[in-house]
C-alpha cells in the first residue's frame, strides 16, 4: 500500500530517500465498506482522500433523484475543489460502491511535510491543478458530448472499470436511462469501431 502511493509521487517527481519516507510515515490510510460514506452533503469536506483500492461514487440529488457526477478508481485524488477550499457545506456525497481503502490527507499535515520538505507544496499544486482540470473536462464532456461519446471516452479511457460499475450508476452518469444505455451499448459492441 505504500509503495502504490510512494510511486504515484514519484511519476510526478523522483523522490529523495528522505521524501519517500516522510510521505510513507505521514500515511494514514482507511478501509471503507462498500456503501460507506466519505462526505454527505452539508457537511464541510476537512480531508483530501487518494484512492488505494476500490471505488468512490459521487452524486448529488435532484429533486430527490440521485445523479452520478463522477468516480474516483485506484490512483486518484477525490477532493471536493470547493469545500475543502471556501470550508462551506459539500453538495455532493461520496459513497464507496466497493470496499474501498484511501489514503486520507489533511491540511496540517500537508503543512507539515511542506515545512520539512518545501518542494512537497509545489508537487501538491501540481495534483490541484491536475484534479481541477479533470473535474473541469467532465463537467465540459457532460454539456458538449452525447451520451454515446461520453460512454465512448469512459471506455477508452479506463475500460476495465466500466465493468466494475453498476450499469444504472452508470447510466446516471452519462445523463440517461439504463435502457438507453443498453441500446448505446449494443450499438457499440455490433460496430465496434470508434
Amino acid at each position: 500500500m505504500h509503495e502504490k502511493f510512494i510511486n504515484y509521487f514519484s511519476k510526478i517527481s523522483s523522490l529523495s530517500k528522505e521524501e519517500s519516507a516522510a510521505i510513507a510515515k505521514s500515511m494514514q490510510t482507511k478501509a471503507m465498506a462498500k456503501g460507506e460514506y466519505l462526505l454527505k452533503e452539508g457537511q464541510v469536506s476537512e480531508n483530501t482522500y487518494f484512492v488505494l483500492e476500490g471505488c468512490i461514487r459521487e452524486f448529488i440529488l435532484s429533486d430527490g433523484e440521485e445523479k452520478t457526477t463522477n468516480f474516483f478508481f485506484e490512483e486518484q485524488w477525490a477532493i471536493s475543489l470547493s469545500s475543502l477550499s471556501t470550508n462551506k457545506p459539500a453538495t455532493h456525497n461520496w459513497v464507496c460502491i466497493e470496499d474501498t481503502t484511501v489514503v486520507v490527507g489533511n491540511e496540517q499535515q500537508a503543512q507539515e511535510l511542506f515545512k520539512e520538505f518545501p518542494r512537497f507544496e509545489t508537487i501538491s499544486r501540481t495534483i490541484m491543478e491536475a484534479v481541477f482540470a479533470e473535474q473541469k473536462e467532465a463537467l465540459t464532456s457532460y454539456y458538449t458530448d452525447s451520451p454515446e461519446q461520453r460512454y465512448r471516452k469512459l471506455l477508452n479511457s479506463k475500460p476495465g472499470l466500466v465493468q466494475r460499475i453498476p450499469q444504472y450508476h452508470l447510466a446516471s452518469y452519462i445523463g440517461i436511462k439504463p435502457e438507453s444505455l443498453s441500446r448505446i451499448r449494443k450499438r457499440i459492441s455490433s460496430s465496434p469501431s470508434k
